[in-house]
């Protein structure tokens, strides 16, 4: 497959073969993306939550009162789950959410996501991208130039000081390079600009 490579200006300047195999056999990948996605997403929360148990909580040893003869309840600790300032029972803990996935399965869920996002015509390669000093305004009049609408990922091979300075203001453009890319952020945005050497980049993760 073909792709049209085009200059800051919005203008076509040739066509590419993709470097990469693509993944256009109907559902396969499908599931390797899903997997993953739910793997990416897993890895982002922190697992911190953690409620104190009657063996943590402050307070005395001392039983409350005497075991009979008062007339009340049998209490043997302040730290009962049962009373106000007790411990918690079966509360959250610390824990890892991470899911492994295999790095077979990682590599077939990119593929699969840049192959329908190619055959959408969701993905721009630019031939190169390079800002003269940091403004954001020259970085969004490239943007209004590739006619890029909604969010959009820049994907480049190793960006500069400028442009990382010019983008980190537009908060519906997000910057990665090509050994960073991943399938989550693939999906994620609306619009994929990528430069010609990052794009020439994937081949070495991809085919």
């Amino acid at each position: 497959m073909k792709i049209n490579v085009q200059n800051t200006n919005g203008e076509s300047v040739e066509e590419m073969e993709v470097p990469f195999t693509l993944v256009e056999e109907g559902d396969k990948g499908l599931q390797a993306v899903h997997d993953t996605v739910v793997a990416y997403m897993a890895s982002q929360r922190s697992g911190t939550a953690c409620a104190k148990t009657r063996s943590e909580v402050a307070g005395t040893g001392k039983k409350p009162w005497r075991q009979k003869g008062t007339g009340r309840a049998r209490a043997g600790s302040f730290q009962s789950p049962i009373w106000r300032g007790g411990g918690v029972v079966f509360g959250p803990r610390p824990r890892d959410f991470r899911k492994d996935v295999n790095k077979k399965t990682r590599k077939l869920a990119l593929q699969k996501a840049l192959t329908e996002r190619i055959k959408s015509g969701e993905v721009l390669v630019v031939d190169q991208i390079s800002i003269a000093q940091p403004k954001t305004k020259d970085f969004i009049s490239i943007l209004d130039n590739l006619k890029v609408d909604g969010t959009a990922l820049l994907v480049t091979n190793n960006p500069d000081q400028n442009l990382q300075l010019s983008t980190r203001n537009v908060s519906y453009v997000g910057v990665t390079t090509s050994e960073s890319l991943n399938t989550y952020d693939t999906l994620k945005y609306d619009r994929i600009i990528i430069t010609r050497d990052a794009f020439n980049g994937l081949q070495s993760r991809l085919s």
